[in-house]
């Protein structure tokens, strides 16, 4: 297992199982906003703020630290605790940034253990971000 890494992970059920998708940014960055949206719409919680990521058999999984299971901060109301799911493979990264993105922006990966994921960058504030995360892990 790595070391945390400054994520959030939510999962979704598909046709091949639970698939997670990892949200990075800085603090402040709108991770955990984000997150909260995908849950209102069906979507699991793994991990809020720091995840434990690692790599087995070309996948990449992640987990909660045990400290902070189950647990997500709720800016403005404090930390809350939330069905979760123990752990899922992850299979696109959002980065979290300000602002516009691209358009059509070129195919980028995120590479931890020699294993490489799809990764795209999002404005976690537009209202339609919960939506965009869902379109984007569908066309995976």
């Amino acid at each position: 297992m790595t070391a945390p890494l400054h994520a959030t992970v939510v999962a979704r059920r598909g046709p091949t199982g639970w698939r997670g998708l990892m949200i990075t940014g800085p603090s402040g960055a709108g991770k955990s906003d984000l997150a909260l949206r995908l849950i209102a719409s069906g979507w699991m919680l793994i991990s809020d703020d720091y995840s434990l990521i690692w790599a087995s058999g070309g996948a990449l999984y992640a987990r909660a630290p045990d400290t902070i299971a189950g647990r997500i901060e709720v800016r403005g109301v404090g930390v809350v605790r939330l069905p979760r799911r123990e752990s899922a493979r992850v299979v696109l990264a959002l980065a979290c940034v300000e602002g516009p993105v691209e358009r059509l922006p070129e195919p980028g990966a995120l590479e931890i253990g020699g294993v490489a994921i799809p990764r795209l960058d999002i404005d976690p504030r537009l209202p339609s971000a919960a939506a965009l995360a869902a379109a984007a892990m569908q066309g995976l």
